[in-house]
């Protein structure tokens, strides 16, 4: 029981130092790009000596491949809790919208990385996380679609067309999203989706 509880605890520490080496690997990575960004800036950045550092991650590629990880399953595990709580289908995707919209504004830094670093992944570490995004995707696409049906309404363009769209839209406000501005990231999400259900309450 003992050497169970001291194992877990080990565990623990690890994961939290993981964690510490990807948040500094995404300042780094985000500073300076991630191809001008090295090893010893992560390693400098959270305080580590280079050796330990390769203790818990073993390229700059592996961290790049955790960054992309961690948000497509934070993402997926967000998406999945809105569509389980909401009260309605249409509430589902207008929720789905404005969380997409303020997450990526309050993580502005982790999504430059991944919007902005995708072709430094190689093709057989690209394939697996190119996956984790059509997850989501197709979340948000049955969202919109079981809205549809159980509306009677109809889109004037493809569902695909659309959902490329609201995802477009949403994600791009990293670029723009200015938080010294009069709007939060939450109520930025709010106008976000407001432009887009205009789109889906027509039909």
């Amino acid at each position: 029981m003992a050497g169970g509880g001291a194992g877990s605890a080990a565990g623990s520490r690890a994961d939290e130092q993981r964690q510490r080496i990807l948040a500094g690997a995404v300042t780094v990575f985000s500073r300076r790009g991630y191809r001008a960004a090295s090893m010893n800036e992560v390693a400098e950045q959270v305080g580590l000596r280079k050796p330990t550092l390769y203790h818990y991650v073993r390229t700059k590629q592996d961290l790049l491949v955790a960054v992309y990880e961690e948000v497509l399953d934070e993402s997926l595990a967000r998406g999945r809790a809105i569509v389980a709580r909401a009260s309605s289908t249409r509430e589902a995707v207008r929720e789905l919208i404005v969380d997409r919209a303020a997450y990526t504004c309050e993580h502005r830094d982790l999504l430059t990385i991944c919007f902005e670093e995708e072709s430094e992944l190689p093709p057989d570490l690209r394939q697996p996380i190119l996956e984790r995004r059509r997850v989501y995707e197709r979340l948000v696409r049955e969202a919109v679609e079981d809205h549809l049906r159980e509306s009677g309404l109809t889109l004037p363009i493809a569902v695909n067309v659309y959902v490329n769209t609201l995802l477009g839209a949403a994600n791009w406000t990293y670029k723009w999203f200015d938080p010294a501005g009069p709007r939060t990231p939450r109520e930025l999400g709010e106008d976000v989706a407001t432009v887009l259900l205009a789109v889906l309450d027509a039909g």
